[in-house]
């Protein structure tokens, strides 16, 4: 499922863009500052950011930076109030994909976001990720054993997998990972985490009491080794 980060500071249209992008199937998750985009980035980047330039704290032209120096290949969408050609060619050279002004369409900007989407796909690896003697296909949300034997995984165990295996190597907090299960950043509980770990494990792994590949850090986080 495409994860996709929404920052905005206007209720009304953060509702509006949350709602209908989880009725497309999408997985949504917001921001309604610069500073909280760019950390949530930095501890697990999404598939899309969808960015205003007027936000409270930060000039959007300033976090365009941050997060392209961050993640070079993230793709990032503008969606603003600003209509100047000078302001879309200052997003656009700093490394946007697209701009979309306010208002609009939302059957147009969920176009303009598959087609971006695509052009970022154009060079992706396949998704097809080997766990012990698994096949995982996160597009396809399908996994099964060497032998074909599908396995049946639940939708938090996938949204868990998406978050790990997206970003192969890389240690990935508790709390990240709490909020791309939950999309709360508010729920700190550590043994949920442990519980669906454990059962992953035991779905996955050759050795579960030895994983090799859904790893845990104590006291950091956990990481997917390829």
């Amino acid at each position: 499922m495409t994860r996709i980060l929404i920052v905005d500071d206007e209720p009304q249209l953060l509702r509006a863009l949350v709602l209908n992008l989880h009725n497309r199937g999408y997985d949504v998750v917001t921001a309604t500052t610069g500073k909280d985009a760019i950390e949530q980035v930095a501890g697990l980047p999404p598939d899309v950011v969808v960015l205003d330039l007027g936000l409270p704290d930060l000039d959007g032209l300033a976090v365009i930076g941050e997060l392209r120096a961050r993640e070079a290949t993230l793709p990032i969408i503008i969606l603003s109030a600003r209509s100047s050609s000078r302001d879309k060619v200052a997003a656009l050279d700093l490394g946007a994909n697209d701009y979309v002004t306010k208002p609009f369409d939302m059957n147009e900007f969920v176009a303009r976001l598959r087609a971006v989407q695509r052009r970022a796909a154009g060079g992706a690896p396949d998704n097809t990720i080997i766990i012990g003697e698994n096949e995982i296909n996160l597009g396809a949300r399908a996994a099964a054993h060497h032998d074909g034997t599908p396995l049946h995984l639940t939708p938090t165990e996938w949204r868990i997998l998406d978050a790990l295996l997206r970003h192969p190597g890389r240690l990935i907090s508790g709390r990240d990972l709490l909020i791309a299960v939950r999309r709360d950043p508010d729920h700190t509980e550590s043994s949920y985490l442990r519980i669906y770990l454990a059962q992953l494990r035991r779905k996955l792994e050759v050795v579960p009491s030895r994983p090799r590949h859904l790893l845990t850090e104590p006291g950091m986080g956990y990481r997917f080794q390829p």
